[in-house]
């Protein structure tokens, strides 16, 4: 790992900090977290900042899109809604461009109906064009453009890709990626080294300087441990390079998202009697109206999602959309000809790692449990960013605030017996195989160590001749 500046020019030649007194086959492991925390915390942490503050921007933006939209989100609860055909030929009598891709129907009284197209000249190819419908009156409210499976309007769309990719496309995503591949291990390793220390040193109340605040770095960081270790998991579980590894694990476990079939029935009716439109539009065969209340006598209760079919041959699928607890994630498939249901999915029967990568997806952004959740997820990155600045100051106060201080010696690692430090290694390596933003920049961090330690011992013995 490399060396971060120190309160002299020549480095000398650096031997391990002393084991504990310990006899236990663990304890010789201290220095080498010690050492790996600091040099993650150093070099990860500015990653780890802009994470931070993107994602505390991102849980308060689901409250600020309510207030910055709320002309198109809501309506005049009024008598009786029209049927979802004629919501959907308001908005098409307003925004004839695109084709429908798909239609929410209002899911309480006081929302608007959303009609999404895509295709839209000047949408991005990745987003859709929503429509805001009033579902009593069909007037048109706006239209905005939308992102993603919970519906982000502008506001939300632009943090939430300040927060994924820092608007750098795919190869931004690098950074997050990388932020959430250290997370734990920093995280991890600063619980060890917390509870191996003594609890005397521990306190924060009386004492000053360096030992204040690394009581302070401690404390905090223990209670927030948990919190961060768990967006480390299900951030990389969406991640470029960790996540596709992840899916090929649960594919092979058998344990892959279910998805309802959308192909039609086959039968003779099957790519007959639809409407003449291109695939993607709403109004084919029996209509939306049959479509939605089909749907509602397989148990779908607000909020769905209607798609309309890709082609002749596929069939309306409506699934509820609701991330929130208790999550609703039940689809249909009903043939466009006849109306029919052809097929079912109940969230219910979906594999335990699927169940668990949703709910974890829908807390880590902050929409399972609501407000609760978007204020935990605040607090959460409130406390990783006084960490970081915490942990900056501790290495400022190392070197006694006139410069930054030593790194923590070198050669822990010289100290952990064979029989840990082997299977120790092989956990890491295949860690690394699978979460290659740890691995890469962990083989960084060491070859850069050697080649700095190899240079401070040269000045050393030139020094001493």
């Amino acid at each position: 790992m490399s060396t971060a500046p120190s309160t002299t020019t020549d480095e000398a030649p650096q031997t391990a900090a002393p084991a504990p007194k310990s006899r236990g086959p663990w304890a010789p492991l201290r220095p080498l977290i010690l050492r790996l925390h600091f040099y993650a915390g150093v070099f990860v942490a500015p990653f780890l900042l802009v994470a931070a503050v993107t994602g505390f921007l991102y849980a308060g933006a689901f409250q600020a899109e309510k207030l910055v939209y709320s002309h198109e989100l809501t309506v005049p609860v009024g008598d009786t809604p029209l049927p979802i055909s004629e919501q959907v030929d308001a908005a098409r009598k307003a925004y004839p461009e695109g084709t429908v891709s798909a239609v929410r129907p209002s899911p309480q009284d006081d929302a608007t109906t959303r009609v999404m197209l895509s295709g839209v000249e000047g949408v991005d190819a990745t987003h859709t064009l929503a429509v805001f419908v009033d579902p009593y009156t069909g007037e048109v409210r706006g239209a905005l453009e939308q992102y993603g499976s919970t519906g982000a309007l502008p506001l939300r769309t632009w943090i939430d890709e300040l927060h994924r990719d820092l608007h750098l496309g795919e190869n931004g995503r690098l950074y997050s990626e990388l932020a959430a591949s250290w997370l734990w291990v920093i995280a991890g390793g600063g619980l060890v080294l917390w509870f191996s220390r003594r609890r005397a040193l521990r306190k924060v109340r009386g004492t000053s300087g360096r030992r204040r605040t690394l009581g302070l770095h401690g404390t905090v960081g223990v209670w927030a441990a948990v919190g961060f270790i768990f967006l480390s998991a299900t951030g990389l579980t969406w991640s470029t390079y960790a996540g596709a590894n992840i899916d090929v694990l649960r594919t092979s476990l058998g344990q892959a998202t279910p998805s309802v079939s959308a192909a039609a029935s086959g039968g003779d009716h099957a790519g007959h009697d639809t409407a003449s439109g291109a695939g993607g539009d709403a109004e084919h065969g029996v209509g939306l109206d049959r479509v939605l209340a089909a749907a509602r006598a397989k148990g779908l209760g607000d909020p769905v999602e209607i798609v309309p079919p890709a082609d002749a041959s596929s069939a309306f699928v409506v699934k509820q959309v609701q991330r929130s607890w208790p999550e609703k994630q039940d689809a249909v498939a009903i043939d466009p000809a006849t109306g029919e249901v052809t097929d079912v999915l109940r969230f219910d029967d979906h594999p335990l790692l699927a169940k668990l990568t949703r709910w974890g997806i829908d807390l880590h952004t902050g929409v399972l449990f609501g407000l609760v959740n978007q204020l935990a997820l605040m607090l959460l990155a409130g406390c990783l960013v006084l960490l970081i600045v915490w942990g900056y100051r501790m290495w400022w106060q190392r070197g006694r605030g006139s410069a930054f201080g030593r790194p923590v010696p070198r050669g822990a690692w010289a100290q952990v017996p064979p029989y840990v430090l082997v299977p120790l290694m092989a956990t890491v390596a295949v860690l690394a195989y699978f979460v290659p933003l740890l691995g890469i920049p962990l083989a960084g961090f060491l070859a850069v160590d050697v080649v700095l330690g190899e240079i401070a011992h040269r000045r050393g013995r030139r020094a001493a001749v």
